[in-house]
């Protein structure tokens, strides 16, 4: 018996001539599964949505298509066209140096003295070039020949926004100050002319008509009533811009103060309410906020008010107190200004609704990761960590200390102390990370939320000074082969290793593992490796953590621990994109 040669095939959708093969209908299933009933199987005219739902199925060609695809995914920034990064590249190409900017001349000098001294290249970065002539209203003079003709009444609002470890503190600050200097000219003119008044007037009067004049223990006019307001959304970036102001403030002559949780009540109310008055004050909109309640007063003088950070301050948990301190110093207000190394889409709607003429100064590399900054991908599904991120991440920090103690060796002894950043996503990542680095010889601390206030200044403050600290050198111990008797493979579990004190030790690296709380705003200048030890869950969360390495124009590395259930391909795309100097949009 001979089988037919159509045996196991399909069978044929088409007909012999080529055309497709019609559904029988005259089966008993043939009328199952239509969108319509074709009874008659007449042609039937399409209707127009399906012309059109046609027509958007064409493929596009390749080079129209999008770069990412994975990223947009769970894309949460807004867009910026290329086309204005490109003008604004051409327009501050002109600045080179901060003598170009019409500042005073004791700013200028508190620059290069104070704010940059032991810098070698005091150029301006982008965002200063770009926004200290338009703050200080003189980037044209056609803009300066319209606000002397016309006084403007109405608040100037500005978005500022720039890449992590830009300037963007100068970039605000210097025009601030600048600002603060020439209202102290324009007060001291109108008191020595009213003084003169008064003094012309007694001269007029009879001589007998005077009287004593009354002493008064009246506190000074500018007592709790600051002429600047910046807002910060924790107290480690209060210290540092605090920090920064305090250095200007030795050569430009301001009273300034800076006010957070870390303080008691008695040195916020010394701060706030100091005899000599205030000029600047940094502080968090909580703490701010609750204080205008009982003393709305403070806010009636405030000419300047910046919101730093601004994507923090105007999200869900930070938008009604920073709301009530804009509503309460609105009367006064001259310029606000709003700073950030993002522009989420939440943060774009909502200064389109509150703010629809706010002017954007935005950076060319903004959304971009930069291109000084490395990232290496390590598969912990690999071997030999099989899954164990702990392991990867403890291997990743041994090979950062052993492969500088080998470059440094022959320096006299001493090698520089690796600061490495460690993020993670869950707070409770953090402590139970930082014990078993400290189990491998690893000197690691957590910081998150529920670390205390004092503990986190102290920490953070390892990781924000660029001073070199010089240690001993590596031990025998870590660089032996293999095969010798202190040789302890580094990927036992914390059960093998011993209780109290590990046989091997780095003692050049220190190592913060922390969640979002050191992500934002920390001037992490000290630091040059960054580790993700979870895969962020959104392209602003890599920005703001991949941006505490590579500041100020250095370079950094980053790695990202990637296992079984992380989005590879998002961790591609990044890559790829840094690789390009593309915007991760």
């Amino acid at each position: 018996m001979t089988l037919s040669p159509n045996v196991s095939r399909p069978p044929t959708r088409t007909t012999p001539s080529g055309r497709p093969l019609g559904r029988r209908t005259n089966s008993p299933f043939g009328g199952m599964n239509l969108k319509y009933a074709d009874v008659r199987q007449e042609p039937r005219n399409r209707s127009q949505v399906e012309v059109w739902r046609s027509s958007r199925k064409k493929v596009r060609p390749q080079k129209e298509r999008e770069t990412f695809h994975a990223l947009k995914m769970h894309r949460a920034l807004a867009l910026v066209s290329y086309g204005e990064r490109n003008s604004t590249k051409v327009k501050i190409s002109d600045t080179n140096s901060f003598d170009d900017f019409p500042l005073l001349p004791i700013i200028k000098e508190s620059v290069y003295s104070e704010a940059l001294a032991g810098l070698q290249d005091l150029a301006p970065t982008p965002v200063q070039r770009l926004a200290i002539p338009v703050l200080l209203g003189n980037e044209s003079r056609g803009a300066r020949r319209r606000s002397s003709m016309a006084e403007k009444k109405e608040m100037e609002q500005f978005l500022l926004a720039a890449e992590t470890g830009s300037g963007k503190t100068l970039a605000y600050l210097l025009p601030v100050l600048d600002a603060i200097k020439r209202a102290e000219a324009i007060d001291a003119e109108l008191e020595a002319k009213k003084k003169a008044e008064e003094e012309e007037e007694r001269k007029s009067t009879n001589f007998h008509a005077l009287e004593a004049p009354v002493l008064s223990d009246a506190p000074h006019p500018t007592t709790g009533r600051p002429r600047a307001v910046i807002l910060l959304p924790t107290s480690e970036l209060v210290t540092q811009v605090g920090r920064l102001t305090k250095t200007l403030s030795h050569t430009v002559r301001f009273r300034s103060a800076m006010i957070s949780s870390a303080y008691t009540g008695k040195v916020i109310r010394n701060r706030l309410f100091a005899p000599t008055g205030i000029d600047v004050l940094i502080s968090t909109p909580h703490l701010l906020a609750s204080i205008s309640e009982s003393d709305p007063n403070i806010l009636s003088r405030v000419t300047h008010l910046v919101i730093d950070e601004a994507d923090s301050l105007l999200d869900r948990s930070f938008a009604p107190s920073t709301t009530t301190i804009l509503d309460k110093a609105t009367p006064s207000l001259k310029k606000l200004i709003l700073c950030s190394a993002t522009i989420p889409r939440s943060l774009d709607s909502y200064l389109r609704q509150r703010f629809p003429d706010i002017r954007r100064l935005v950076t060319p590399n903004l959304h971009a990761i930069p291109r000084r900054v490395q990232l290496g991908v390590v598969d912990v599904e690999k071997e030999p960590y099989r899954g164990n991120k702990n392991l990867a991440c403890a291997d990743t920090i041994w090979s950062i200390g052993k492969a500088a103690a080998e470059n440094r060796t022959g320096d006299g002894g001493n090698t520089d102390v690796q600061r490495i950043l460690v993020f993670v996503n869950e707070r409770e990542t953090t402590q139970e990370l930082a014990d078993y680095l400290t189990s491998k010889g690893i000197d690691a601390a957590p910081l998150n939320r529920d670390t205390p206030e004092q503990r986190q200044s102290e920490t953070l403050n390892a990781f924000t000074t660029a001073n070199k600290e010089s240690v001993e050198v590596i031990s025998e111990e870590i660089v032996v082969p293999p095969s010798g008797p202190n040789y302890r493979p580094l990927h036992q579990t914390i059960s093998d290793a011993p209780p109290e004190r590990p046989k091997r030790h780095l003692p050049n690296t220190k190592v913060l593992v922390s969640t979002d709380l050191g992500s934002r705003g920390i001037d992490t200048l000290a630091v040059r490796h960054v580790i993700l030890y979870d895969v962020p869950h959104s392209t602003i969360d890599f920005i703001h953590r991949l941006g505490r390495t590579g500041r100020m124009g250095r370079r950094g590395r980053g790695y990202v621990l990637v296992g079984k259930n992380d989005r590879r391909d998002v961790v591609r795309e990044v890559k790829e994109g840094m690789f390009k100097g593309q915007a991760l949009i």
